[in-house]
């Protein structure tokens, strides 16, 4: 009780000083050198847009930065208040098939944790609403939210089942075992995506403007994309946010637009945005993407191994682990991946913020109109209430991309430097 206590204290003591950081101490101002340019979001958006984009990201921002740590708390709850065993006990109880107690466990945790974490997940979800970002019914988001919820235990159950059968059979070696067995695993999930789980979601159907889609897929075959049309998504059900993409491999390869983009976005504008999305294909950063997964699961699961046996071996009596095998370690198990994600995570950004850079280059000189680029990401920054320059450890945690200033101020110097030639 004593450390759960403190555990508790420190916290709230966390969340206080970050809500500071956000809301009072962190310096977000332009360079100066950037005021008044197209960077500056002063130029494109109204006072009222900067005030509710400020607002609305930080409140994003604070929110992720609690819910991270929230996560970790809840895993520590349920093994210093035995949850986890009594989660084992119950689920053993009910079937001596072992991929079935495995299945009843993970329901049991899982629904701990999402009933722990609902009411930061409906605030969130309010935030959305209240700033007009979000247009989506409760009924909906709550449909989202149970599609995600039952995706994941599905996912979680085989992969559990495994390590847990690998723990037992291979007690020294078993994340080696299990490494080898998640490659095709994250490659089959990176196939089917497009076509099996993405349209659990959301309805997509072929792009209804026959002239746009023809120049998109121009843009396509000059990229030699073996793509033969192009979806649409109706994302305005739920949003008025912008986005596009292209994901999936092989012949379930998809190059996909919200209706939102192209309901908000000139022609031009979404030619370059498309051409962006092009461009990590034609570098192969899909592929790039994938090995470092492949990558990072390895040197998680060799760390993580580490780490689990002496956690299980120091705390596991406690806790009322009989040993690593015991599927009541798994929450166990669980913080130490995401206590490892969430430090690597500042890397696998700047290393993303590096390919998107690179993706904006290549659009800029496929499409060769600065003018179109700007303007979209303008656009994108004032609709989506996207900060145009967050504060830096919001760019370091969750900037998979460019900040918008750094991609409008490079695309409008790309400009002035076409301009001079």
């Amino acid at each position: 009780m004593k450390k759960s206590l403190w555990f508790v204290i420190g916290f709230a003591i966390y969340a206080g000083l970050m809500w500071f950081y956000l809301f009072q101490g962190a310096d977000a101002n332009l360079p100066v050198d950037l005021k008044g340019s197209a960077a500056d979001p002063a130029v494109f958006m109204t006072d009222r847009e900067l005030e509710l984009s400020t607002d609305f990201s930080r409140i994003k921002d604070f929110i992720y930065f609690i819910s991270v740590p929230l996560e970790w708390l809840i895993y520590l709850f349920v093994l210093g208040f035995g949850l986890s065993k009594w989660f084992r006990k119950a689920s053993s109880g009910l079937t001596r098939f072992s991929i079935v107690h495995t299945g009843l466990y993970v329901l049991l945790l899982s629904f701990a944790s999402w009933v722990l974490t609902f009411p930061l997940r409906y605030y969130s979800f309010n935030v959305s609403k209240s700033y007009n970002i979000s247009v989506q019914s409760f009924h909906s988001w709550m449909r989202d939210g149970l599609v995600d919820f039952w995706i994941n235990w599905l996912l979680t159950t085989v992969m559990v089942a495994v390590m847990y059968w690998l723990i037992k059979k291979y007690e020294k070696r078993w994340w080696l075992y299990a490494w080898l067995l998640s490659v095709p695993f994250t490659l089959f999930l990176y196939f089917i995506q497009p076509v099996v789980i993405d349209p659990l979601y959301n309805k997509f159907y072929p792009l209804q403007d026959e002239v746009l889609k023809g120049k998109i897929l121009d843009i396509a075959e000059r990229a030699d994309i073996p793509a033969e049309n192009v979806y649409e998504v109706n994302m305005s059900e739920k949003t008025n946010a912008l986005n596009a993409y292209v994901n999936g491999i092989g012949s379930n390869l998809r190059i996909v637009l919200w209706d939102t983009t192209l309901n908000k976005l000139s022609d031009n504008q979404v030619l370059f945005v498309m051409a962006h999305e092009i461009g990590h294909y034609v570098m192969n950063h899909l592929y790039w993407n994938l090995i470092s997964s492949v990558v990072l699961s390895f040197l998680g699961l060799w760390l993580g191994n580490i780490i689990y046996r002496k956690w299980v071996e120091k705390y596991g009596k406690s806790w009322g682990i009989k040993g690593i095998g015991d599927l009541a370690a798994l929450p166990a198990l669980l913080l130490i991946f995401s206590l490892l994600s969430f430090a690597v995570s500042p890397v696998e950004n700047a290393v993303s913020r590096k390919a998107e850079r690179d993706a904006d280059l290549y659009a800029i000189q496929m499409t060769n109109n600065p003018k179109a680029a700007v303007g979209a990401f303008q656009e994108l920054a004032t609709v989506s209430l996207s900060e145009v320059n967050p504060p830096k450890i919001v760019k370091w945690f969750l900037y998979g991309h460019p900040t918008m200033l750094e991609r409008i101020h490079f695309l409008d110097s790309y400009k002035t430097s076409k301009r001079m030639e």
